[in-house]
């Protein structure tokens, strides 16, 4: 683990955190302790990416978008000094090249042996809801070959809620399924049909664990009503 990561979280954030949110957690023995893993989780707001490596013992990977880490002022440098220093990734979500890059930086990472996390809703949650799931998780998921670790978040929306710039106190937990294995598909990467079945039993599996209504559209859709025929399509 590196060393600064493990500073900032058994000596500096997980203290106060721990102290502060009290976090909670089930099903910790489902993560494997080493080799590469793909964790899959809901997205309710910005600090699902403080909690969740908080309470999992290895450190883990995410693939943040790149606009964390080009803030201006103060503000800027504090979002852009966490994100590299917990590990995260700045990822281009434009699509066509950018996205061919975003994999091959989760790919780079799993590689290593380590834990990648990703939000298959590909945006946080606009009202707590879980959305439909972007297939890209999928062919990460195939490509990589490894295990894939469902999770949810619960109340990390009510700490910090989407367009809130201060956090509030309130508990928050996390719950860890057990390990899904989607062998059978492989070499099947391009088959866009397996894409999303794999993708919708990833969301299955993640609403299964939490208390979230399921809704069967895109979570971009909701917040930008002008995309809402295209995201219909895939």
């Amino acid at each position: 683990m590196n060393i600064f990561y493990w500073l900032m979280k058994h000596w500096v954030i997980g203290p106060l955190l721990n102290t502060v949110f009290r976090p909670w957690v089930r099903g910790l023995e489902n993560i494997p302790r080493t080799g590469p893993v793909i964790i899959v989780c809901n997205h309710l707001s910005f600090v699902d990416s403080v909690f969740l490596p908080m309470v999992i013992d290895r450190q883990m990977a995410f693939l943040a978008k790149s606009d964390y880490f080009t803030g201006k002022g103060i503000k800027g440098w504090a979002v852009r000094f966490f994100m590299t220093s917990s590990g995260q990734l700045p990822i281009d979500r434009s699509g066509g090249k950018a996205s061919e890059a975003s994999l091959n930086a989760g790919l780079a990472i799993l590689a290593e042996g380590k834990v990648l996390a990703i939000y298959p809703e590909g945006t946080r949650s606009p009202d707590g809801r879980l959305y439909r799931g972007r297939t890209g998780v999928a062919r990460m998921v195939l490509e990589a070959g490894v295990p894939v670790i469902p999770t949810a978040v619960v109340d990390t929306d009510k700490v910090m809620p989407l367009g809130s710039k201060l956090p509030k106190v309130h508990r928050v937990g996390v719950v860890i399924g057990k390990p899904l294995d989607f062998s059978r598909f492989s070499g099947m990467e391009s088959d866009r049909f397996v894409l999303r079945s794999i993708t919708d039993e990833i969301i299955h599996e993640m609403h299964a664990l939490g208390a979230q209504e399921y809704v069967d559209v895109y979570a971009s859709t909701i917040r930008n009503p002008a995309r809402a025929q295209a995201s219909r399509v895939g």
